[in-house]
């Protein structure tokens, strides 16, 4: 998976500085989650479900590779095919050759996030297949050369009229020459165009929400409808999807499927909720004649038993994107990965590396919302912190926060000195203080205390001190 997560900062700025940004990232930071309140208010047995999920995946994961196995052995019984993909390169290699052995051409796509992560896309692009996505968010971005803004909503942040923008220029080759701007004519537009890739395309290519290890089963949970002509309209369906994806039975899934949708867009459940099982049957009337399945490992084995691993837990809702105050201020765009927000803060270290996503981890406040707001209970700040810990014993942070936390951990071993430097900082901080408003606030600090002061004012410290006070309580 390449990234570009070391441009974080620059990212955040020119987002930060974007006004037609911010209005769209209101959706997520206010919208998305009042509707999740709203639809989470209607269920009082919803934190148990969260209980009930969170101990689901404990135990799948406890016991991945018996649930993998068993899954592998129903979907053959039911004729189909699993195929296991170590590497992002196998999985592509896998679906590569799949689709030469269909003798394909036109290649059409469900959103799958994984697909993302391998950058499928672009493989088999390379390969000379005519690739498209059929998720209207997806679409929109794969025409633009975009990342996913949001794993939800991938396109949420684009106006009407950019897409009317990319609309008019992707679809002047197939003959559309008038410039559609009205919503509504912008979704027909592109109903009409992916209808003639349904219908010419002899492969179609899903990820998977859930995997279900009794019955061999695969459930695709969509609001659009795409997935489900991209799984039966043509000759092939191949299913790419991580290995994390398994729950044991379909009692486990039902537990999903009630959480997954309020978290997710605040819905009570989503309009389609879909499970596959294998190729056509004779007694059938449509499908697929062949069904493969690429499950993908990824890095996912590596991150099983170390402080990383409960990050296997999560189900791609989106509800810790809608709730981190860091990504509803800069956008998915700006983490420079497929996964971003305080997931892909994660994600991203594990599936890449610390090096090349050292600054993800720290683009957080530490609020503890994303953990609060996790359907199924990620940890999601100490992961944060864990992967901290490996930036620092890397040496990647810049050596001057290295030294000022090494001099702040010296002093807090020698509590005279600890307090002589807080009264010497208190007595500056104090004279460089302004009255604003009545209140005493420092405007402007020296060193790394100026990424503070860039877009706020701190408050000047009190007098007498809080250790002042505290001893006088003392002696009291």
């Amino acid at each position: 998976m390449h990234v570009t997560s070391d441009k974080f900062s620059d990212n955040a700025r020119a987002a930060i500085a974007d006004p037609q940004l911010q209005t769209g990232l209101f959706v997520f930071g206010k919208i998305f989650p009042l509707l999740r309140e709203a639809t989470v208010g209607k269920l009082p047995e919803f934190d148990a479900l969260r209980d009930a999920a969170k101990d689901i995946k404990v135990h799948t994961l406890n016991n991945l590779g018996t649930y993998l196995e068993a899954f592998e052995a129903r979907v053959e019984e039911a004729g189909g095919r699993v195929h296991w993909a170590r590497t992002a390169e196998e999985a592509n290699t896998i679906v590569e050759k799949l689709c030469a052995e269909a003798e394909a051409r036109n290649i059409i796509k469900s959103k799958s996030m994984v697909t993302e992560e391998l950058e499928l896309n672009d493989h088999l692009i390379g390969k000379g297949y005519n690739v498209v996505e059929t998720d209207l968010g997806e679409y929109i971005i794969q025409l633009r050369k975009e990342k996913p803004f949001h794993i939800v909503g991938p396109a949420l942040h684009l106006t009407a009229g950019q897409v009317s923008d990319t609309f008019y220029e992707a679809h002047k080759p197939l003959g559309r020459t008038e410039k559609v701007e009205d919503k509504v004519k912008l979704v027909e537009e592109a109903r009409i165009v992916l209808r003639e890739r349904f219908k010419q395309a002899d492969v179609g290519i899903t990820g998977a929400n859930f995997l279900v290890a009794e019955t061999g089963q695969v459930a695709i949970i969509t609001n659009e409808g795409n997935a489900d002509l991209t799984a039966t309209l043509p000759k092939r369906h191949i299913v790419v999807t991580g290995i994390e994806k398994i729950v044991p039975t379909l009692d486990d899934l039902s537990v999903f499927l009630r959480i997954l949708p309020r978290s997710a867009t605040g819905q009570e459940t989503s309009n389609y909720v879909s499970l596959y099982s294998g190729p056509r049957r004779t007694r059938d009337a449509d499908g697929p004649a062949q069904f493969d399945i690429v499950l993908v490992d990824n890095g996912r084995t590596d991150m099983l038993g170390t402080p990383v691993e409960e990050m296997l837990r999560c189900i791609r809702c989106g509800a810790c994107l809608n709730a981190c105050p860091v990504f509803t201020t800069v956008g998915g765009q700006s983490y420079g990965s497929v996964y971003s927000g305080p997931m892909g803060s994660v994600w991203t270290p594990a599936l890449a590396s610390v090096s090349s996503a050292a600054k993800l981890p720290n683009a957080s406040s530490f609020c503890g919302k994303c953990e609060e707001v996790c359907p199924v209970r990620i940890p999601l700040p100490s992961m944060m912190r864990h992967w901290r810990e490996k930036e620092f014993e890397a040496h990647l942070t810049p050596a001057g926060q290295r030294w000022g936390l090494g001099i702040w951990a010296w002093l807090g071993r020698h509590p005279s000195l600890y307090r002589t430097a807080s009264n010497l900082a208190g007595i500056g901080l104090r004279l460089m203080a302004h009255t604003r408003n009545g209140r005493r606030m420092v405007t402007k600090l020296p060193f790394i205390g100026s990424g503070w002061t860039q877009s706020r004012d701190l408050a000047a410290p009190p007098e007498p001190s809080f250790l002042s006070q505290y001893r006088e309580g003392r002696r009291r």
